[in-house]
């Protein structure tokens, strides 16, 4: 085998060998392109978690304890702080029953400030016992929805008891009637 011969082998195996390393590498990196994709997407999500505003409440749960059918309506409200990095929006707050009403801070609540959201519970023509309702709010923090729960026991009223008076040796009786 002459020089020139060897030569010309030994560049032919040079470019080949070269070119399978070439390929080899282009799908390496399209493989490690293909598996780091999502790392990325999944990065950026939490960085847009982080940047969103977040409800923390002082409680998510209230009980008004035992109350008389004529004083059936009651109120309490739900204090939270946003201790996200950006404005909370309220979308929509939702009770589970016509009878709670829920009502809640409509401008943007900045980071470190707070907001409320009043829940009034109104039991007139309900029947006496204990209930629990849920109130679902919708915002655009981290957490959505969230719930808050409130309960109770609402008992009847005492009937009115007959009042008498006596004026000028008169009796006058249920005079409240």
């Amino acid at each position: 085998m002459e020089m020139s011969e060897k030569i010309y082998i030994f560049a032919t195996w040079n470019i080949y060998i070269y070119t399978t390393i070439m390929q080899y590498m282009k799908q390496c990196i399209m493989l490690l392109l293909l598996l780091a994709a999502p790392l990325v997407g999944r990065a950026q999500e939490d960085v847009k978690q982080k940047d969103k505003g977040e409800m923390k409440f002082e409680t998510t749960r209230h009980n008004f304890g035992v109350f008389a059918q004529d004083t059936a309506t009651v109120t309490h409200d739900f204090v939270f702080t946003n201790v996200g990095k950006a404005p909370l929006i309220i979308h929509q707050a939702s009770a589970s029953c016509g009878c709670t009403v829920p009502k809640y801070t409509l401008e943007p609540i900045m980071p470190v400030c707070k907001g409320k959201i009043s829940v009034t519970y109104n039991g007139k023509g309900k029947q006496p016992g204990v209930f629990r309702k849920s109130i679902t709010i919708h915002n655009n923090g981290k957490q959505s929805p969230v719930r808050l729960y409130i309960e109770g026991e609402m008992i009847e009223s005492a009937p009115a008891k007959p009042v008498e008076l006596i004026l000028d040796n008169t009796l006058y009786q249920n005079i409240n009637q």
